[in-house]
């Protein structure tokens, strides 16, 4: 009955038009198709900026609010550079935040963190937009284009699209996450005074190719980071909402981001750990400690640290996405609905 209704609008519409058209039927029909056709190029780039603005203040929102996790994290992951074992077995996430506290402040919780969001605007913008535009090239491959309306729900289109959209945005904003990981590893001894000054040294002391050092390992890091998060976000998502419809928007994304988070982090942390001492080496004017490759780093750290080196951090890292993805993703469906009602308005 609904179908049948819905059919005698659209015919009711149609005769509507012909009839204002006095007789000219083909004059009509054309001038509405080429009222629409306009109209898509503009709705398809509403929509991009929509996803770019929402990812991008979602991204900023999420780093800040767990930014006191997030130093923490990298200052646990760096620590077995330049630090004997015997004084790794001593260290506790409370006395490690005692002593920022002590010595720093409590400000230095956020050290960094202008960087973090100067990388964070841009880096989230172009994540989420490509992840949304990768869906719809995925979906005009032949084979896959019969997902139609569940392309939502398809965990491959999913992965691929997250993958190369965390490709995507680490390739573009990559100098930035390097100044803000030197910064946040910084304790006492302050070589770097600000983003742009780090920037300069940086360049100075390096060269130009110094603020892409670790791109390589961080590619092989977000690729099935991003991968995981968006697909098995996605995934629980649709189920959740399959289950209980009427939940509320934001709760459903805040928990199905957390889980999706925690999934991420566990498959991807030593590859985490590993970048972010890649990008630390040779800062300050230090001496470089890992001279080798990947495979190399991997096997030096399992030496001095052993296996469980390659997870040094992971409590903290854990606190920290279970919001932080969390937040990430309640903040990016619900900006995303609002920008995408005020456009239709």
């Amino acid at each position: 009955m609904q179908t049948e209704e819905r059919v005698g609008v659209v015919v009711e519409g149609v005769q509507s038009i012909l009839n204002a058209g006095h007789g000219s039927d083909e004059g009509g029909v054309h001038s509405v198709m080429q009222q629409q056709q306009r109209s898509l190029p503009e709705k398809s780039q509403n929509g991009a900026m929509s996803h770019a603005l929402a990812g991008g203040l979602a991204g900023a929102l999420g780093k800040t609010c767990t930014a006191p996790l997030a130093r923490l994290t990298i200052l646990f992951q760096v620590q077995g550079m330049h630090s004997d074992v015997a004084t790794l077995r001593n260290v506790s996430i409370w006395r490690e935040a005692s002593r920022i506290v002590g010595e720093e402040g409590f400000r230095a919780f956020w050290k960094g963190n202008l960087a973090t969001v100067a990388h964070r605007l841009p880096y989230s913008s172009v994540n989420f937009c490509a992840y949304e535009q990768y869906r719809k090239c995925l979906k005009m491959i032949p084979g896959l284009e019969s997902h139609g309306e569940y392309m939502s729900t398809d965990p491959f289109v999913n992965f691929i699209s997250g993958g190369l959209a965390g490709i995507t945005a680490a390739s573009t904003a990559y100098p930035l996450d390097l100044v803000r990981t030197r910064l946040a590893a910084q304790t006492n001894v302050m070589y770097y005074r600000g983003f742009c000054h780090a920037l300069q040294t940086i360049c100075r002391d390096e060269g130009i190719f110094g603020l892409y050092k670790g791109l390589g390992t961080t590619l092989l890091s977000v690729a099935p980071t991003f991968a995981i998060n968006f697909s098995v976000y996605e995934m629980l998502r649709s189920f959740w909402q399959s289950r209980r419809p009427h939940d509320s928007t934001a709760l459903v994304s805040l928990a199905c981001g957390s889980l999706s988070g925690i999934a991420s982090s566990t498959a991807t942390y030593p590859l985490d750990l590993v970048r972010r001492r890649k990008q630390l080496e040779g800062a300050g004017g230090r001496a470089c400690v890992y001279t080798t490759g990947l495979s190399g780093t991997f096997r030096h750290i399992i030496q001095t640290e052993g296996f469980r080196g390659l997870y040094r951090g992971i409590l903290p890292e854990y606190y920290k996405v279970v919001p932080g993805v969390g937040i990430f993703f309640m903040t990016y469906e619900i900006l995303k609905a609002l920008l995408a009602g005020s456009t239709l308005g």
